[in-house]
């Protein structure tokens, strides 16, 4: 199971951290986790290198994780990316629910 956590401080998104495997087909074929690599991908790009914010980025085995830096809390690009990330894992949850949960914690 792919596991999503929001991180969230005075309800604003701050970072995510996903983990795990779909296991919904063999590798290389798993349509889930394409589709949620391919937009965590994404996010960390489009915060990072689009928008040029400073953010705490790991990968790490089967785990991608990433944290606004202090400075670059408060912008409009980095929540925007962070919100659509966190609806369209939300509705693959919702449409793969053994495959894939969502949740959010306040930091």
């Amino acid at each position: 199971m792919i596991r999503a956590r929001f991180m969230t401080k005075a309800g604003e998104l701050v970072g995510f951290s996903v983990s795990g495997h779909a296991g919904y087909a063999d590798a290389g074929e798993d349509i889930v986790c394409a589709a949620v690599s391919s937009a965590v991908q994404l996010t960390a790009n489009g915060i990072t290198e689009i928008l040029g914010l400073s953010a705490s980025v790991e990968a790490e085995g089967d785990t991608v994780s990433l944290r606004l830096q202090s400075e670059s809390l408060g912008g409009r690009g980095a929540a925007a990316f962070l919100e659509a990330l966190k609806l369209h894992l939300s509705v693959l949850a919702e449409d793969y629910p053994t495959n894939v949960k969502v949740t959010c914690t306040e930091v």
